[in-house]
């Protein structure tokens, strides 16, 4: 389900603006509204925060601790890039992903610091898509179901707070249509490692949507996607309110503009999808039966 924000409605007073994000704007504005949602605020003074691997995951740990973290594609394990889906060969850049009273756990490992979780912590964990209805996918190549696979378990029996930080430009028509239609074992051929859309259950979406209702008190509608020139991926958005929230609204986008693109690493588990004839059973066994 979407993240709920309630926004007034100006009435007579309501003008609007256009905005674009890119998709990097996009993941510095997810994660902002990610830090000052007040489950993740009050999780900070007294209780449990895990932030799952991802590349939006890297601009929540950028903005949760005011530090840099790069290259921000090798936070994740499975991305899609350079026209294949594929996994990371090197560790995340940033260890900091535990968090216990407002203090960083060193060394966690969060297998383990996920036992501790009770109603009143937070797991924040990105998405490789989102349907209209507010159903959100995960992604996972892994025999065992990823870092989601592990758990999910804990996370939605225990009632925590399952935060999902997803871009409209992951938007597809349905996540259950598209779940029916993947799997480790569905594919003969591939553009890279095979994987499960698994769905994600109990848990609260933020797109850029909710973003600017989080962040500034408007309300956002996304007209269309796409672009060139280096806005590939870009949403259009039109943002309503009175004239001071809509104000708020863009001087915040407006101070995100130039977000750089998502850094890359070299290396990855799958060289090229061609180097296996695109076998997507020979592409998977680059995992190891991990």
């Amino acid at each position: 389900m979407f993240y709920e924000v309630n926004v007034p409605d100006p009435g007579k007073d309501k003008i609007a603006a256009l905005i674009v994000l890119n998709p990097a704007e996009s993941r510095r504005l997810i994660a902002k509204a990610a830090v000052a949602l007040p489950e993740v605020q009050a999780a900070m003074k007294k209780g449990w925060i895990i932030i799952a691997r991802g590349i939006t995951a890297a601009y929540v740990s950028e903005e949760l601790f005011h530090i840099k973290v790069e290259p921000k594609s090798q936070q994740t394990a499975g991305l899609v890039v350079k026209g294949a889906t594929n996994a990371n060969t090197a560790p995340p850049p940033c260890t900091k992903h535990v968090v216990h009273d407002g203090k960083v756990v060193e060394n966690a490992d969060s297998n383990k610091e996920i036992l501790n979780f009770g109603p009143n912590d937070v797991f924040i964990k990105g998405a490789n898509a989102v349907d209209p209805q507010g159903n959100a996918g995960i992604m996972a190549s892994s025999l065992k179901g990823g870092t989601w696979g592990m758990f999910t378990p804990v996370v939605t029996g225990r009632n925590s707070h399952l935060i999902i930080t997803v871009g409209l430009e992951k938007l597809v028509p349905s996540v259950a249509v598209a779940c029916e239609h993947s799997g480790v074992y569905y594919y003969k051929w591939s553009h890279g490692l095979p994987a499960k859309l698994t769905p994600v259950v109990t848990g609260k979406i933020v797109t850029e949507i909710q973003a600017l209702g989080v962040l500034a008190g408007v309300k956002a509608y996304h007209i269309c996607s796409g672009g060139v020139g280096g806005s590939e991926g870009a949403v259009t958005l039109a943002i309503e309110g009175d004239e001071a929230h809509v104000k708020k609204a863009f001087d915040l986008v407006n101070s995100i503009k130039g977000e750089p693109p998502v850094t890359c690493a070299d290396t990855y588990r799958v060289s090229a999808p061609v180097d296996f004839k695109y076998d997507a059973l020979a592409q998977l066994a680059t995992l190891g039966g991990t």
